[in-house]
């Protein structure tokens, strides 16, 4: 006989994310499944749009905008992304039920109450004739949180298998449980600072942490590094650009080092304040583009006792844009989909605005 009780239903979604390293607009088709309280899901579809040069600039130089020409941009970049969608749905022909965008983040500064993802929903939905659901992050601000990190609700739901989940994109995120309660934070600053350095090689990036390897690491860099006082403070705690450009760029452009001793002193500086969060045995899944940075992954591991898992290249890829997408259908289905353990916030809270085409 059937379990009564049992209850299961399926929810296409489509998640959509721009991080602050810039290298693109990450696209990932995904169907949840929720079987009798716990999820899963199952990835179909996954691609990265990149960037023009002009997109990559206008991105890159939004903060600087004035409130016309940011409101221009954010209708601009909402046509954009609809577009984006669009054109995916036509090419695979998966039926969404929503699409969740994270949009590009312009200001975090929740200590003074605010954080803007640019990419209007309003527009989004218009262009791409689907329900959208953006601007997860206000919400959590207005209710004293950091409005970050958000992904931790996915970690929780989806990859409980992991003692730590890691993501390393333009900042190093973390999240874990301890005592049956989620704790999650930005650890450091990765590809946000390792980027530019290798443009000084006429490289986007530090492929498999090559340059860096061949440099030196030097104590002085390193030490006043570590002793920034974001690392001194306690969770909950994020990261942003106003934070690189106030506190760490001015520390990085006093010191006449050559950009390989640079990077290698960065990269241990990296591997430090991740690992220094880590305890005893267990497994960390490592995504984001730093986690096929080989050297990086190679520093870690030789700081901690915890074991690093790489995923599937698509996991690695598009975990970010596999989770927005979650908490879409979180927030559709009225569900909590941002956990104040994790953000500092008064309370858990449901957060994202829902567009109807």
């Amino acid at each position: 006989m059937k379990n009564s009780g049992e209850s299961k239903n399926t929810i296409k979604a489509i998640g959509m994310m721009s991080g602050t390293s810039l290298d693109g607009l990450d696209i990932a088709a995904v169907e949840f499944e929720e079987h009798n309280n716990k999820w899963s899901f199952k990835l179909q579809e996954a691609e990265t749009i990149s960037y023009t040069a002009e997109w990559k600039e206008r991105l890159e130089t939004a903060h600087t905008l004035s409130g016309t020409d940011l409101t221009k941009l954010n209708a601009e970049y909402g046509l954009f992304l609809g577009e984006q969608a669009r054109h995916f749905i036509d090419k695979t022909k998966f039926a969404a039920d929503l699409i969740a965008s994270h949009g590009h983040t312009v200001f975090h500064q929740p200590e003074n109450g605010f954080t803007l993802q640019i990419g209007s929903g309003a527009h989004l939905s218009a262009k791409s004739d689907c329900l959208t659901i953006c601007d997860f992050r206000t919400g959590d601000v207005v209710l004293g949180g950091q409005g970050a990190p958000l992904v931790p609700i996915g970690d929780s739901l989806l990859f409980s298998e992991y003692d730590y989940c890691l993501n390393l994109g333009g900042f190093a995120n973390i999240s874990y449980d301890k005592n049956g309660t989620r704790l999650a934070f930005d650890n450091c600053p990765v590809n946000i600072v390792l980027n530019p350095l290798a443009e000084e090689f006429s490289l986007p990036y530090d492929k498999n942490g090559d340059l860096g390897r061949n440099g030196k690491v030097d104590e002085t860099l390193l030490k006043k590094l570590n002793a920034l006082s974001y690392y001194h403070q306690q969770p909950p705690k994020s990261l942003g650009r106003e934070w690189i450009e106030a506190e760490f760029l001015p520390i990085l452009n006093e010191t006449d080092l050559n950009t390989r001793d640079k990077m290698r002193t960065i990269y241990e500086h990296i591997g430090m304040q991740i690992t220094k969060d880590l305890s005893g045995k267990g497994k960390m899944l490592v995504t984001g583009g730093g986690a096929f940075n080989a050297f990086l992954i190679e520093r870690m591991q030789a700081l901690t006792t915890i074991e690093i898992v790489l995923p599937e290249a698509d996991l690695i890829d598009y975990k970010e844009a596999i989770v927005f997408a979650f908490m879409g259908v979180l927030r559709l289905k009225e569900q909590v989909n941002c956990l104040a353990s994790v953000t500092g916030a008064r309370k858990d809270s449901c957060g994202g605005v829902i567009f109807l085409p």
